[in-house]
Formats: C-alpha cells, sequence, structure tokens
C-alpha cells in the first residue's frame, strides 16, 4: 500500500487500518490478551503496548524538534538497526499491564494522534524538508508509520495470533 501523500488520505487511511484493528481487538480479553503467534513469543499485549509507545514516541519527536532540542530517532542511544533490543523492553511492560489498561491507553494515543493530524495541514505535514528530524521523510509519513502502518502489523500479528489458537 503506498504511503499517503497529503492529510485527507493519511486521515483515511488511519480511519480505515485503525476500524479493522479495533475489530479485532473487540472480544479479547485479559486470558485472551496473553496470546503469540505459533513462531513468535510476542503476546497481543506486548503488540498493544508497543504501538501506544510509538505513537507516543513520535508526538516527542515532534516536540523536542519544535522546541529545538535534539532528537533522537528512534530512541536515545539505539540506531533503527538495535529496535529488536529496544522494543523487548515494550513486550515485556505490556505483559505486566491489564489488558483493560492498554486498551485504554491506545484509544488514548490514536485519539491524540487523530487530533494532531487534523490539527496540521498538508504544507505541515507533506513538506519535504519542514521539519530536520525527519530526514527524507515527511511529518505526515513519519504519523503514518507511527499510526496506520503499526495498526496494519499490529492486526496482521494478532490474527495470527488468534488463528494459532484456534479462536
Amino acid at each position: 500500500m503506498p504511503a499517503a501523500t497529503n492529510k485527507t488520505d493519511l486521515l483515511v487511511v488511519f480511519d480505515k487500518d485503525l476500524a479493522k484493528l479495533s475489530k479485532t481487538l473487540d472480544g479479547i480479553d485479559e486470558d485472551v490478551s496473553m496470546l503469540s503467534a505459533t513462531d513468535d513469543t510476542t503476546t497481543i499485549k506486548g503488540v498493544i503496548a508497543h504501538r501506544i509507545h510509538w505513537m507516543g514516541m513520535f508526538h516527542g519527536w515532534y516536540e523536542d524538534g519544535v522546541a529545538g532540542r535534539e532528537v533522537h530517532v528512534p530512541a536515545k542511544g539505539y540506531k533503527w538497526n538495535q529496535l529488536k533490543e529496544y522494543n523487548a523492553q515494550l513486550y515485556a511492560k505490556g505483559n505486566e499491564t491489564s489488558w483493560e489498561e492498554l486498551v485504554s491507553g491506545f484509544e488514548a494515543a490514536c485519539d491524540k494522534l487523530r487530533r494532531f493530524i487534523e490539527s496540521h495541514d498538508d504544507a505541515e505535514l507533506y513538506a519535504s524538508g519542514a521539519h530536520a528530524w525527519t530526514g527524507k521523510w515527511t511529518l505526515g509519513r513519519f504519523a503514518e508509520a507511527s499510526g496506520p502502518s503499526h495498526f496494519r502489523s499490529a492486526n496482521t500479528y494478532i490474527r495470527k495470533a488468534l488463528r494459532s489458537a484456534d479462536r
């Protein structure tokens, strides 16, 4: 799926992919949230905790950049090729968080990201070079990677985990 190139398309893909993931999450309870795919130990809880965290990181990058502070992408002390180690901490923390708390946090993070997108115009979201920390990507592309792209991969993984458990 090609990346959105304007605010309208970004909001459409955001809503579409979030709706699909939300439908998959319906009916998942505390016990089911501890399931994982047969070829991976990451639980459904871990996946949702990860998505919450990365949406928050997006806001942190943006806020640091606007304030003129150093922006650590992906995270301070980490390079993109070290995400497995970084994400392992997120999955573990998610496993120790109640499903109810994760769902609430996920809904709040999604709402905040959608409001962020709504509050910025096409020029702010898609002007190349508007934010030094985004490199070759635009702010809108980072928002899409933190939201809709993560919604799609979460939905795929969670459905796989549910199938592995014959649910």
